[in-house]
């Protein structure tokens, strides 16, 4: 269980992360000459890109922060954040009374019964829901366990039903699979036929498929600073902004290194291309824990700076 955890913290680095070398590009654009069409390309789709990692990214954080009993509980809505005085409880709603500390309800159903699972856990959101995150949320979350996450081969399926974040509408579907071996703690972190759209009708459509995985610590669980993760696969979508239409593709060129002790990723090469051609590369360095990159943009090396 503290291996999602890490895996927890990794994400939001990498989501993090993405959404930095949106604002780079897009600080970099004015100072140099790339031609206009190209430049244009990797702005919009890498700020697509990361908008979705960040919303996907924060369904991980809820599905395996229900509770101990499907995931480690305590982690997205869940979270202390969320909780009076950061104090957490386990008021269920629909369950065993009025939530008075989160403000969405979560409902549990075994879809055969007797059996505990599978598991479908509803979070309901309502007409609307500020969370302590600042973020606002309506419509419902419905998640299927198959079992408990922390058990090998054992999965969770999300889907959405009228679900919004900050005015983004979410659809699709998401899937967490742990793919543990006896020497290998890994999770695969699907995305499916995603769709993101907004109020003035501009709208992504994504689709992911990555893994995540521990590569050191392994040998002391109850001991995280050794742990070291990396992140691997790669994503593809296409986006409509005004009269713009693109398609693009990411992929992880080397796995992205993440280590407990550093809230940078210390390792790692993304490439953005646009039809199969290359466009960008984000490179994160050599395993260093710094807060720097560079990123390659027609033939130029521009080093940008983490925040």
């Amino acid at each position: 269980m503290k291996t999602i955890t890490s895996l927890t913290r990794m994400l939001t680095a990498l989501s993090f992360s993405a959404v930095l070398f949106l604002v780079s590009c897009k600080k970099e654009a004015s100072d140099n000459s790339t031609p206009a069409e190209k430049e244009e390309f990797a702005m919009i789709s890498s700020e697509a890109d990361a908008e979705a990692d960040v919303v996907f990214d924060d369904v991980f954080n809820n599905v395996i922060g229900v509770d101990a009993e499907v995931g480690i509980g305590g982690t997205g809505v869940f979270g202390s954040a969320n909780t009076d005085n950061g104090i957490s409880t386990e008021v269920i709603s629909g369950v065993n009374g009025t939530d008075t500390v989160r403000c969405f309800t979560v409902t549990y159903l075994q879809l055969n019964a007797p059996n505990r699972f599978p598991l479908q856990v509803t979070l309901d959101f309502g007409a609307g829901c500020e969370g302590r995150d600042g973020r606002t949320r309506k419509g419902k979350i419905m998640i299927v366990y198959s079992g408990p996450l922390f058990v090998p081969g054992k999965s969770a399926t999300t889907t959405f039903d009228g679900y919004y974040v900050n005015d983004i509408k979410v659809e699709g579907t998401h899937r967490i699979s742990n793919t543990s071996t006896q020497s290998v703690k890994s999770f695969r972190v699907e995305v499916i036929g995603a769709k993101l759209t907004k109020l003035n009708g501009n709208f992504t459509q994504w689709n992911s498929d990555r893994t995540l995985s521990q590569i050191e610590g392994l040998g002391t669980p109850l001991f995280p600073l050794d742990d070291v993760l990396k992140l691997e696969g790669s994503s593809n979508g296409s986006v409509k902004k005004g009269d713009r239409f693109l398609q693009w593709s990411a992929i992880i060129q080397e796995p992205l290194i993440k280590k407990f002790t550093c809230r940078w990723i210390a390792k790692g090469v993304i490439i953005l291309s646009k039809s199969n051609s290359p466009v960008a590369e984000l490179n994160y360095g050599t395993g260093n824990c710094d807060n720097k990159a560079t990123l390659s943009v027609n033939g130029q090396v521009l080093e940008i700076t983490l925040h």
